[in-house]
């Protein structure tokens, strides 16, 4: 009861929070605005799908980025090759979930251990990186949409609404979908876990072999997580694309799935507000620090990453949510001694 009262609340506190955003910001702020926090909001569904697979199935994954790359690329080439973007859209989830299936069928039914299963998809991103940067030239095209190489693909066409090809959205029309995508995941994925498929995820994190021993295959249900949040990270790779028309190469980088452990670690593995909220701070934080030209904005984040695992290693939500609940039981139980 006490759950699905929670959900709720968050369910009415996303939905209004993305409503009021969607009317009022783009009264508030100017178009180039719009545009920075556009990139937030995309940025913070691809922390929550980390948040999803991590924090709730127990997975780290060291190339989360590799999703997050195949669903650009893959939006990108088939709305090239196509004409039209719905199709592309539903190309960017489906390519990274079927991936993802491949991916983790070998590392989970082959019983890889977590420390493996880190060097397997961080040696899968680098793979892709490299892969990415060596399609320069016009040898190098998948039907019209040349893949450019380090240079990346141009001219990636934006979303229009299904249906009305020439319905093409703008900056606005990009934020206010980002914004109800990112609501949308944040309550859908609240309602997962609290379902019984959820439940059955977070025992499987915390007690693998208890799990196995009550009948359920640990194996499926990791494997269905991680296509989760693939899926979920290739939406954002598509919505990256369109923010900027393009996509190069360092959707697969290295540093790109590090900067998403960041901003979940900094958050609070095993929220979903957490990683958002790390999220908006760390990249606002990073776009500031590039206006600074004699501080490395790398040995900051570096620097961040470290404070936060020796100060506060449950992440900023956690902690202050624990305090909060110390605060109240001292005061209650305060009443109780006065009255």
């Amino acid at each position: 009861m006490t759950l699905d009262w929670n959900n709720r609340v968050a369910a009415l506190g996303a939905g209004s929070g993305a409503l009021l955003a969607a009317l009022f910001f783009p009264a508030i702020f100017n178009e180039y605005e719009i545009l920075q926090m556009t990139i937030y909001v995309i940025l913070a569904i691809l922390a929550l799908s980390l948040a999803f697979i991590w924090g709730c199935g127990g997975i780290l994954s060291f190339g989360h980025a590799v999703f997050f790359g195949l669903g650009a690329y893959s939006y990108a080439i088939a709305a090239i090759n196509f004409g039209e973007t719905t199709s592309a859209l539903l190309l960017a989830i489906v390519v990274p979930c079927l991936f993802a299936a491949a991916l983790g069928y070998l590392m989970f039914y082959g019983r890889i251990s977590d420390v493996y299963l880190g060097a397997i998809t961080l040696t899968v991103s680098l793979i892709f990186f490299k892969v990415a940067n060596s399609t320069s030239g016009p040898a190098y095209t998948i039907g019209k949409a040349p893949l450019g190489g380090f240079n990346g693909i141009p001219s990636v066409p934006r979303l229009t609404v299904p249906g009305f090809p020439a319905w093409e959205l703008d900056t606005i029309g990009l934020f206010t979908l980002c914004i109800v995508v990112l609501a949308a995941t944040y309550i859908g994925l609240r309602y997962l876990v609290a379902s019984d498929f959820g439940r059955i995820v977070v025992s499987v994190r915390e007690n693998e072999t208890r799990s196995e021993l009550l009948g359920y295959d640990v194996r499926r249900y990791k494997l269905v997580t991680f296509i989760i949040g693939a899926g979920l990270a290739g939406l954002a790779g598509c919505l990256y694309a369109n923010w900027g028309n393009y996509t190069d190469p360092t959707v697969f980088a290295l540093s790109q799935s590090v900067q998403i452990i960041i901003w979940v670690v900094v958050g609070g593995v095993g929220t979903f507000i957490g990683p958002v909220l790390g999220c908006f701070f760390i990249q606002w934080l990073t776009t500031w620090l590039t206006t600074i030209d004699t501080i490395n904005k790398d040995v900051i984040l570096g620097a961040i990453l470290t404070l936060m695992v020796l100060l506060l290693p449950q992440g900023f939500v956690p902690t202050l949510q624990q305090r909060l609940r110390t605060r109240q039981a001292r005061t209650v139980r305060q009443q109780e001694k006065t009255a």
